[in-house]
Formats: structure tokens, sequence, C-alpha cells
């Protein structure tokens, strides 16, 4: 069965396994509770999928279209709509809620979210590249390495890692294992590190490579 939720991401913390006593770095995540908004179907969209509001927020913060389409619903309005792809879309139904119970501990996700951003970086921070020796001699220390060859082919190719704008980019990580689910407190465990600042929204569904 697929499963998808969307979450706020709250920080990183520590645990103790239990029975070894091993110190697990922990990201923690505020999951849902999701509502249902809208089943997409293949007879009446084209396609199989199912559509989530989450976050509290003011009505008078949302324009009418979307207050329209809460009303329809028969649900509150929220500050975030995402859609999910899944193959048993038909069994959800319109104002149904989701919560974090429906992961359980040692499952395998992928977290999706908007890494954090860190500005216009040179190529050495932005892509870890090699410095040039930091003697008084030197006249390549941060550079960003050689342009290309002179006359053939003439001009730098594409693709070449150059300072610029770093993070703040659409970020998965892949293969995170959840452990430990709190349906009553809405809070989702997960080892290690996901994408984003606090605060931010984060996507979690099944992992492609489990």
């Amino acid at each position: 069965m697929q499963k998808a939720i969307l979450a706020k991401k709250i920080g990183m913390t520590q645990i103790f396994d239990q029975q070894t006593g091993e110190m697990i770095p922990v990201t923690v995540l505020e999951a849902g509770p999701c509502v249902v908004t809208q089943v997409k179907t293949v007879e009446h969209d084209g396609y199989s999928a199912v559509q989530v509001g989450f976050g509290e927020i003011r009505e008078k913060l949302v324009n009418k279209p979307e207050k329209g389409h809460f009303a329809k619903a028969g649900v509150e309005v929220k500050r975030f709509v995402r859609e999910f792809r899944l193959d048993d879309a038909e069994s959800y139904v319109v104002g149904q809620e989701i919560k974090a119970d429906m992961f359980a501990a040692g499952d395998k996700v992928d977290v999706s979210g908007t890494s954090k951003g860190k500005g216009y970086q040179g190529a050495i921070h932005r892509y870890g590249l090699s410095r040039g020796p930091m003697e008084h001699g030197s006249k390549y220390h941060r550079h960003a390495g050689s342009m290309g060859a002179a006359t053939s082919p003439g001009r730098v190719f594409k693709g070449k890692k150059l300072p610029g704008h770093m993070g703040n980019v659409a970020t998965t990580v892949q293969n995170l294992e959840v452990v430990r689910a709190d349906a009553e407190q809405n809070l989702i465990l997960i080892k290690g590190s996901v994408p984003g600042p606090k605060k931010s929204l984060v996507t979690i569904v099944n992992s492609v490579k489990a």
C-alpha cells in the first residue's frame, strides 16, 4: 500500500535505543493531521490522485476560489494543499483524516522539501572543489579552476562548476528510516537529517528503493 503525508520540520534531537543503548540522531516532524480535500479518478480527471490539505491558517488569508474549494469539500481552510498520485486513491474519501500512525517504526521513506538557501557562494563551498596552493607566489587560491582550452574550442563548456546561487531548491533524501510514529502528538521521528530549515513543509512517501 502506498502511503504519503505532509509534515512540518520541527528540528533535530537524539534518542537512545532501548535494547542496545545506541544514540540515534533523529529529525522530529509534525506529520498531519492532513485532511483529504479532493479525490481524483481516471474516469473524471485522467489520472488517480489524492489532494490533501495541511496546516492551520486564518480564513481571511485564503482567497475566494480556494475558500470555495474547501467549502465544497466540507473541510476547514488549510495553509498547504498538495497532491499525491496513489494507486489506491479511490479508497480515500473527501474529509478523511490522514495521521502519523499510517507509518510505523522501521518503515523506509523518501522525504522531499526545499533545501536551505545559502545565497551566492564560491565554487569550493558550492561544489566541494579543492583549493590551490595558499603560498604567497601562487595566483590560484580559491578559484574555480581551468576555464578550458584557448582557441579550440574557445568557450566554456555548459555545466562548468562555477560560483552562483546555492540551495533553495527542491531536494529529496531517499531511503530514510522511521524510528518512531506518535499519532497522539502527530509526530514522526526519522533517523538522520531531512531537507529544509525548521518550520518548513516536507512530504513523506514510501521509499521507491525499499
